[in-house]
């Protein structure tokens, strides 16, 4: 390696700037490849629980850690989509039509997936109910019960259900938001889920911890998804959300995925109780959320 770093570096300084960036990028799509196939190994023969994963940050997750090797359990309530991705994968899949707030259909989907796939190492807890923007005294008991059930119920009741079968190594990764850091007005229920969701995840890593089980969580900012589209409508409000972090653009599905994929592997093997904020540099925080 020392000695093909030496006649890279002899190379460079023989080439013009033009060359010398083509050689850079080279050079970094070859590093790239390198770091895929060492993760590759890692996720050889191993199964993560996906919900949530007919679109958005789900689907993405479920691609990356599948050309990793990795097979995949995947829920969600749209099952047509959910069999699309199924359809993109390249490792062995499950799939299943769940409500994670309902703990029937959740202990069977977690039997089902040990069953069929003879094994469970790691978890994604990715479904959730994103913000309706509106007052307090707007707001209904009925939408409280549906972002609660969903957003937090349904972690607490997937990973009761999963901790069993995991073992020494496994990890979970919860999505949680950056509205579950900073909070964003006229969002208080949303807020109230993700902030918990924060609290769950760092008891849950002190809990599980001993056992070998890391448990983390992501606070993406505004990500380019098919449910964050329904929030934020015309070319006003997704340039106003371009403008509010320091990167100024949309963060991409894939870009989380890759996140998701380092705190799964054994480069994050000490990282336990994280929380881990995916949001380019935010600058504003009261109309941004997963």
């Amino acid at each position: 390696m020392e000695a093909a770093t030496k006649s890279i570096r002899e190379i460079c300084a023989k080439s013009d700037a033009r060359e010398r960036q083509k050689i850079q990028e080279q050079i970094r799509d070859l590093q790239k490849d390198l770091y895929s196939d060492c993760m590759a190994k890692e996720f050889q023969d191993k199964v993560v629980l996906i919900t949530g994963a007919a679109s958005g940050i789900g689907r993405a997750v479920a691609l990356k850690l599948s050309s990793l090797g990795a097979s995949v359990s995947l829920c969600d309530l749209n099952f047509p989509s959910l069999n699309a991705v199924a359809s993109e994968c390249t490792t062995p899949t499950h799939l299943r039509k769940v409500d994670v707030g309902s703990s029937t259909q959740v202990q069977e989907f977690v039997d089902s997936t040990v069953k069929g796939l003879g094994r469970l190492d790691y978890v994604f807890n990715c479904a959730g109910v994103n913000p309706t923007s509106m007052k307090l005294e707007d707001t209904s008991e009925e939408y409280w019960d549906k972002l609660v059930n969903t957003n937090l119920k349904g972690v607490f009741l997937v990973t009761k259900a999963c901790l069993p079968h995991l073992q020494r190594g496994s990890a979970i990764v919860n999505v949680s938001s950056v509205s579950g850091i900073r909070g964003s007005a006229l969002q208080s229920v949303y807020c109230t889920t993700k902030f918990g969701l924060i609290g769950m995840t760092k008891s849950h890593a002190l809990e599980f911890g001993p056992r070998g089980i890391r448990v983390n969580a992501i606070c993406p900012g505004y990500i380019d998804t098919p449910s964050n589209a329904g929030i934020v409508k015309g070319g006003e409000a997704v340039e106003r959300m371009r403008n509010g972090n320091a990167l100024e653009r949309l963060g991409e599905p894939e870009e989380v995925a890759d996140v998701v994929a380092f705190l799964f592997g054994e480069g994050a093997r000490y990282v336990n109780g994280a929380v881990v904020e995916i949001d380019g540099g935010i600058k504003m925080s009261s109309t941004t959320s997963k």
